[in-house]
């Protein structure tokens, strides 16, 4: 099997991580982990965006010099990944001496082939979004002009190179004809389109008005526009420019998850400078929409900003990865409201899964000396539960291969409601009294079934999960996709149950 490289974007550090921070990194470690569960070898890669105007100006805010403020802030990128659980084999940062030298490199070999010239741009910028904006996207309010985005804009004139990029529109359009599924959600894919469509100028990509940034090889007087030099750390972390480095063979990228906010500079810019140098381009770019906060506009200004940490401390750590890949489709907007987390934690969580495995664990322990019943041939009556458990993995597989990570968790749970309507029919309680050989039966399918179960939801809840297969006696090499075809040896010694999920009482 081919290797996977998945990335989420490097986070700007002009500010403390929040929500949508932790939701992106969240999609791209559920894929890494199952592709791992799958036996595929994955490199899953973040980091942070250092550089720019707008961090420069955060850095002397604070009071501090440019490469302090950005060793702290980045550390607490870095604590994110590890709160949230998340397995990133790499951890990047733009100020790392690697990645001056993978930008450099990059920026020769555009230079080499003709797609970089020296000129001089005047338009209007927003320091906000490190972007210039063509006038008919701006809009204005009070004397100021803003970019779609929200941010003010000034007019800029300076000195500047420029990349060819007016030249690979058509190779753009035939790349996403030839690659359909490139840009993901689908409407996604329609805006890049028709903004190529409108016409590309060639992308300014060097400044001289501030000095915090990667040095343009042969003119100190220019730093590397952000995005050229924020782009390059998906190739940097591989070993670019040692095309015969070890991680080399990841390359090219199986998903970029980005916000919605920075997909232009991903399916545009990104591919463009990669083609333009002769590199394969990623093969796909999949942008996520934004979470409002019980029906507001998340702002600073506001005092709303999601903590990600306080709802874990909160919640728990896997209530929480749950919820925010079950409550809303990928790739749309959604509202967090914390009435809505309590009710997937207590009505889904505690009450249906966990739930099931107490009840069955417990039937085990009582009646069945604590160990594992032996595995039957399957009556009519188990079809309802066992038959579905035979496709878990794939159907699971396939939609989370295209990103829809709600829809794997609905067709999981809705095999353990399945499961708990079969507990309830076939009442192994009772079958002690009138036939203990079918309650055993019964108990070892439930078994099974939550063995599947838990298997599958180990990507979206690893702690839970390593539990529950604790508690159902998996052994820690038996907990891959491939495993589930081996079963468990009748007899074994299962620990007592033990409760996975802490209900939430209060949900004011």
């Amino acid at each position: 099997m081919s290797p996977i490289y998945l990335t989420t974007p490097i986070y700007y550090v002009n500010d403390k991580p929040h929500i949508g921070h932790a939701y992106t990194s969240l999609a791209t470690d559920v894929l890494a982990r199952w592709h791992r569960l799958a036996g595929r070898e994955v490199y899953f890669l973040t980091g942070t965006d250092e550089h720019g105007q707008k961090v420069e100006k955060a850095a002397q805010d604070a009071g501090e010099d440019p490469q302090a403020f950005t060793d702290r802030v980045s550390q607490a990128f870095r604590d994110l990944t590890v709160t949230m659980g998340f397995s990133n084999d790499g951890f990047i940062r733009t100020t790392e001496k690697r990645h001056y030298e993978a930008c450099q490199a990059l920026w020769k070999r555009l230079v080499e082939r003709g797609q970089i010239y020296l000129g001089a741009y005047e338009g209007w910028y927003a320091v906000r979004d490190e972007a210039f904006y063509g006038p008919d996207e701006l809009t204005e309010r009070d004397g100021v002009k803003y970019a779609p985005s929200g941010a003010p804009v000034e007019w800029v004139r300076e000195p500047s190179y420029f990349f060819r990029l007016s030249a690979w529109a058509d190779k753009l359009l035939k790349y996403y004809e030839t690659n359909p599924d490139f840009i993901a959600p689908a409407s996604r894919r329609n805006e890049v389109i028709s903004f190529i469509k409108s016409g590309l100028s060639d992308l300014s990509i060097s400044r001289t008005s501030f000095r915090w940034g990667v040095p343009v090889p042969g003119d100190d007087a220019h730093v590397m526009y952000v995005w050229l030099d924020a782009l390059t750390n998906y190739i940097t972390a591989l070993g670019y420019p040692d095309e015969k480095s070890e991680l080399w063979k990841f390359w090219p990228a199986d998903v970029h998850f980005v916000g919605k906010d920075i997909l232009r500079f991903h399916a545009i810019y990104w591919p463009a400078f990669l083609m333009a140098a002769d590199l394969p381009p990623p093969r796909r770019v999949f942008a996520h929409g934004w979470w409002t906060n019980e029906g507001q506009k998340i702002s600073k200004s506001l005092g709303n900003v999601i903590d990600p940490l306080a709802l874990v401390e909160e919640f728990g750590l896997d209530p929480v990865r749950y919820f925010l890949l079950r409550e809303v489709p990928f790739g749309q907007d959604g509202d967090f409201a914390r009435g809505a987390l309590v009710n997937r934690l207590n009505g889904e969580l505690a009450d249906v899964l966990g739930n099931l495995a107490n009840r069955t664990l417990s039937l085990i322990q009582r009646n069945c000396e604590g160990r594992l019943p032996a595995l039957a041939p399957p009556a009519d009556a188990d079809g309802v539960l066992l038959t579905p458990l035979g496709s878990i993995a794939e159907t699971v597989g396939k939609l989370l291969e295209s990103q829809q990570y709600h829809l794997a968790l609905e067709e999981i749970f809705a095999q353990v409601r399945g499961a708990n309507g079969y507990i309830t029919v076939q009442a192994p309680w009772a079958l002690k009294k009138t036939d203990p050989v079918r309650m055993t039966e019964v108990l070892r399918h439930l078994h099974t079934a939550l063995r599947a179960y838990a298997t599958v939801l180990q990507p979206f809840m690893p702690g839970s999960m390593a539990a529950l297969l604790d508690q159902l006696g998996v052994p820690q090499d038996a907990r891959s996709l491939a495993a589930l075809a081996t079963p468990l040896p009748e007899g074994h010694a299962l620990p007592p149950p033990s409760p996975l999920f802490r209900k939430v009482e209060n949900a004011g």
